[in-house]
């Protein structure tokens, strides 16, 4: 027999599988000894009282052993040489997701990504860290993995297709994510695992017979007959494919001008622009824990906030407990800041956005120029580098001095490593987001007592929060009304909002071209 039930443990027993199998016998009232195994389903964290617990939901089969989990199979090797070609424009989580999808279906994906691979990555981040210089092609949005990989591993969703969800999880944890995301409320790789992750992916994609290409920025798209016939790259080099999936991400914003002068449709979406906030991590915890002294037996704590003001959400996002805050400039007049943390999560500070929705009725020219809302990003993110002094320092100001107009006369130590500069944020961004910031940040700290604080320091802009374009795509088949054989795709088409979601919007886009190709 096999029956779920609910505990709860204390955080020095949440992996103590003798423990949690005693409290199951107590809760459920079967005899301890007829209890054969247990598997834990989720796990996640109660902080609401004054000690923080954890909730877990167990298993409990009393006859046999639970059978060997897919997520630890060997996922064997399919021969799609000769299969149906499919052009992919983009190697992050929609793409990456998409290929492999393919290969299930029999049909031969491939990448090409205008960036570099995972590990030739990595000397153009240090080259930002260091001497503050941008590679416009390979850098924390651009590059094999997409923004995703040098960006945390967050694998949060909204998304409420739990088996599509148990794939994608089960496919990371088979190329070596940690069995845990299979069952943490907030499961989370870690930067400096993902590209480990994504090198596995890669290679398994090729020896499948699919192919990879770097250094491939597509600069054309040919059609015929209202099909698509080709892309075109930087180096020139055409390449014909009846099948394109569009999985460039939300930062590729030559892609969007690219598709307006070719004709094929594209459509502001609402998004959203604040700042980064970062706090020490210790004062997080005590406030999250109730607690002076940290709980060793529990993870960095987190934190989610979202209020109201003037009929517009102001809310944090991608909130990194033990992170850093991180250059995300895809061009060298621009100033983006993102967050990531760590596997391990052990860095001083907890940074996370916060920013204001902007809908569309906000942009002016919006109803004539479908790339307004993206010029109204690029404008800010034009203004926060002027701002910074003309380098990659972002313009910074102490949480309370920014909500009182006071510039900061020195600013904390922070994780941002480019370095930050002490200006008013007001000038920075418009109006309407510094006031609804202005107004949110005090009203925080009702519910998080030490939130509002001028040891806090806001660090601007956090501007990619999702794609200001949508690209267009019927419901039913998922390909562009405009031109078939083109399926816009993840994050940068609109549909997504993260890692997960963006893997699972490339599953489905796959499955789309197999009904169309196989029937």
């Amino acid at each position: 027999m096999v029956q779920s039930v609910e505990i709860e443990v204390q955080p020095q027993f949440s992996n103590d599988l003798g423990h949690i199998k005693e409290k199951a016998a107590q809760k459920t009232g079967i005899p301890l000894i007829e209890i054969q195994h247990i598997l834990i389903e989720k796990r996640s964290i109660d902080a609401r009282s004054k000690n923080a617990f954890y909730r877990l939901r167990v298993l409990i089969n009393t006859e046999a052993e639970f059978s060997q989990s897919e997520k630890k199979m060997v996922h064997p090797v399919k021969s799609v040489s000769n299969g149906q070609r499919v052009l992919i424009i983009g190697a992050g989580p929609a793409g990456l997701f998409a290929a492999l999808r393919l290969i299930e279906h029999g049909m031969k994906p491939i990448i090409l990504d205008r960036g570099k691979s995972v590990r030739d990555r990595r000397r153009d981040l240090a080259t930002i860290h260091r001497q503050g210089v941008i590679n416009t092609e390979s850098n924390y949005c651009f590059g094999e993995g997409g923004a995703g990989t040098y960006s945390d591993g967050k694998l949060y969703t909204r998304s409420g297709d739990k088996e599509q969800i148990k794939a994608v999880l089960g496919i990371f944890i088979r190329y070596g994510a940690p069995d845990d995301i299979s069952i943490d409320a907030r499961p989370h790789i870690g930067t400096n695992k993902l590209p480990a992750i994504i090198t596995a992916i890669r290679e398994y994609i090729i020896e499948c017979g699919g192919e990879v290409h770097y250094g491939q920025k597509v600069i054309d798209i040919n059609r015929q007959a209202g099909a698509v016939k080709s892309v075109v790259t930087a180096d020139l080099t055409v390449w014909e494919a009846n099948y394109v999936i569009l999985a460039t991400g939300h930062s590729a914003k030559d892609i969007f001008y690219l598709l307006n002068e070719k004709g094929i449709r594209i459509e502001p979406k609402p998004f959203a622009i604040g700042v980064r906030v970062e706090h020490h991590q210790s004062l997080v915890n005590s406030i999250q824990y109730h607690s002076g002294s940290p709980d060793p037996f529990l993870p960095p704590a987190y934190y989610q906030l979202i209020e109201q003001v003037e009929n517009r959400g102001v809310f944090s996002f991608c909130m990194c407990p033990g992170g850093i805050i991180a250059p995300c400039a895809t061009g060298y007049d621009e100033i983006v800041v993102n967050g990531w943390s760590p596997s391990k999560r052990n860095n001083p500070f907890a940074n996370s956005g916060m920013v204001v929705q902007i809908n569309l009725e906000d942009i002016k020219g919006i109803g004539t120029n479908p790339l307004a809302a993206l010029e109204f990003q690029q404008q800010i993110e034009a203004t926060a580098f002027k701002a910074g002094g003309g380098s990659l320092k972002a313009p910074a100001q102490r949480m309370v001095d920014f909500v009182k107009g006071n510039i900061s006369t020195d600013l904390p130590h922070n994780s941002y490593l480019p370095g930050v500069s002490s200006t008013s944020l007001s000038d920075v961004l418009p109006a309407s987001i510094s006031s609804r910031l202005k107004a949110a940040l005090p009203a925080f700290d009702r519910k998080m007592k030490g939130y509002y604080t001028n040891e806090a320091i806001l660090v601007g802009v956090e501007s990619r929060t999702s794609s200001p374009v949508r690209v267009p795509r019927s419901a039913e088949d998922f390909q562009h009304p405009d031109l078939n054989g083109f399926y816009p795709c993840g994050e940068g088409a609109g549909y997504a909002g993260g890692i997960m979601s963006a893997a699972i919007d490339g599953r489905m886009v796959a499955d789309a071209i197999a009904r169309k190709i196989l029937g």
